[in-house]
């Protein structure tokens, strides 16, 4: 049997290699790539966002496409249109960049709630349907959308439903002093990753991808405990909205790559607990307006009160 662990190893010497001191947002953008997720990176402009996005698809030999959002960007710059070819006297669909693997939607709240939803077949379907007929996207598919801090109320907020379907919300945050120095010595490891050969084909990351999908066990003791931080946000008095199915099939997703990346084949509470702040905060709605901070302060504290399975 092919040992999938080396292909994660592989990745991460990739990671490096190129992206020094960002371990733990490359670790949580893995995690969510493998579990079939989306993910959401709330940050200021400027910290590598859009070098990991191409990191990810460079590191496996994937397609990447890149959408900016602005208030005129309209539903079809996103998914295609059809185009009236003169020389075959007929229609041609044109693909947008949403025909990629990896596909980075740089500052998503800038769009308006239309075009937001031209994003909602294709990453929770991963197809489009446009002018009646609906296109498979390519395998695998992943979408990393960015919001600034500052626009995080701006003109377009996301609804609950596009906030659903993100599997992780993160920031990247400010790199170290050291690194920070090597970077304005340096330069930009962008082009050096431009140039950089995948170190795992598509058809191993699928592979990959299935695997852990179908070999990593789950005991009903964590199906338990999952329904009940489902419950607790359901029934708690501090949330309007609580923990969707949708959102717990991801986060057990999410479970099952982390125990791969620790060497393991089987979930353990760690394994969903310890990402809840990246996995829960955006997916359910407080009753009071509350930063970030105390909201992570919250949930924890409503997890430290659910008895872990044994």
């Amino acid at each position: 049997m092919k040992n999938y662990r080396e292909d994660i190893d592989k990745l991460f010497e990739y990671y490096d290699k190129y992206l020094q001191g960002k371990d733990k947002a490359l670790r949580l953008t893995l995690i969510t790539f493998l579990s079939r997720g989306h993910l959401l990176i709330e940050d200021v402009p400027g910290l590598g966002k859009t070098t990991l996005a191409l990191a990810i698809a460079k590191s496996m030999g994937l397609s990447f496409g890149r959408i900016q959002c602005t208030n005129d960007l309209l539903p079809t710059d996103i998914t295609g249109l059809s185009i009236f070819n003169k020389d075959k006297r007929s229609f041609e669909f044109r693909k947008g960049p949403i025909f990629n693997n990896i596909v980075l939607v740089d500052e998503i709240n800038r769009a308006t709630p239309k075009t937001q939803s031209a994003l909602l077949e294709s990453m929770g379907e991963k197809q489009v349907t446009v002018e009646g007929r609906t296109y498979n996207l390519p395998k695998p598919f992943f979408v990393i959308a960015t919001q600034n801090p500052s626009e995080q109320h701006g003109t377009f907020p996301l609804p609950e439903s596009q906030l659903d379907r993100f599997l992780m919300k993160i920031s990247i945050g400010y790199p170290s002093r050291k690194r920070e120095l090597e970077i304005l010595k340096g330069g930009s490891s962008r082009g050096e990753i431009n140039k950089s050969e995948p170190v795992l084909s598509s058809e191993s990351v699928l592979n990959l991808i299935n695997f852990i999908k179908n070999n990593v066990k789950v005991d009903d003791k964590i199906y338990e405990y999952l329904l009940e931080i489902a419950n607790i946000t359901r029934e708690s008095s501090e949330f309007l909205i609580g923990l969707s199915t949708r959102a717990m099939l991801s986060i057990l997703n999410a479970a099952k790559v982390s125990a791969f990346v620790n060497n393991r084949t089987y979930v353990i509470p760690e394994d969903i607990s310890n990402y809840c702040r990246y996995t829960v905060s955006h997916r359910v709605i407080f009753r009071r307006q509350l930063p970030e901070d105390e909201k992570t302060d919250m949930l924890k504290s409503l997890l430290d009160s659910i008895r872990l399975p044994v």
